[in-house]
């Protein structure tokens, strides 16, 4: 069970990274930190990229983290963050509740995960338990997971060769066929069979339909 514990005086701050692309609620979150004496706002960043750039510079403890931004989204910020350091900590703060989002970063990285509106003082306490080493996830929050974890798992797919499984990444990057083909130094005609094929065994009308089911079943990341 984690259990706040007052600081001593003498002990360093815990080094905070707010991560927003409003500054009104980065202002509000700094003003409201603040108040803590065992927090330091180190540093604010408005978007992923931002965040990136600030996490390598300053080595903050803990990133507190909002998922929708522009240039680059929170997930796909925190997944390059902690690549480049792995004991990096992360709370999402955010106020995107779907299953989708919070299975998304949990599985990026986060060890806690609240909604905007949160009473300031289970913010304060989320920040001390994941500094700890703990983890901690809002009741709403947790009863969502927990309810979509429980939903049966969808129907599993025919195999997929590993030029299928190449040419899938490639989709879920964007890339069109003629790229695909450069990419891969095959020609695209045989880039056109391996997306039919792919197609035909993810039973999805469109490209778009065919990486959203590869996706549902865990074998590309958006």
């Amino acid at each position: 069970m984690n259990q706040h514990t007052e600081p001593s005086p003498d002990a360093r701050p815990i080094r905070l990274l707010i991560v927003d692309d409003h500054p009104v609620v980065r202002d509000g979150l700094r003003a409201i930190l603040s108040t803590q004496p065992d927090f330091a706002v180190v540093a604010e960043a408005g978007n992923g990229r931002e965040a990136i750039q600030q996490a390598a510079a300053l080595q903050p403890d803990i990133v507190l983290l909002d998922l929708e931004m522009p240039e680059m989204d929170g997930v796909a910020a925190l997944q390059q963050m902690r690549a480049q350091r792995p004991d990096l900590r992360a709370i999402v703060f955010t106020a995107f509740d779907t299953d989708e989002r919070i299975v998304e970063a949990l599985k990026a990285g986060a060890q806690g995960y609240l909604l905007k509106g949160a009473p300031r003082q289970e913010l304060f306490s989320a920040i001390r338990v994941v500094h700890g080493g703990g983890s901690l996830l809002q009741p709403v929050v947790a009863s969502r997971l927990i309810e979509h974890l429980s939903q049966p798992s969808p129907a599993s797919l025919p195999e997929l060769t590993p030029r299928e499984t190449e040419v899938l990444q490639l989709l879920a990057r964007g890339l069109q066929n003629k790229e695909i083909a450069l990419e891969l130094d095959i020609s695209e005609r045989t880039v056109k069979f391996h997306v039919s094929a792919l197609m035909g065994k993810l039973d999805a009308g469109n490209r778009t339909e065919a990486v959203a089911i590869a996706a549902q079943h865990n074998l590309v990341e958006l």
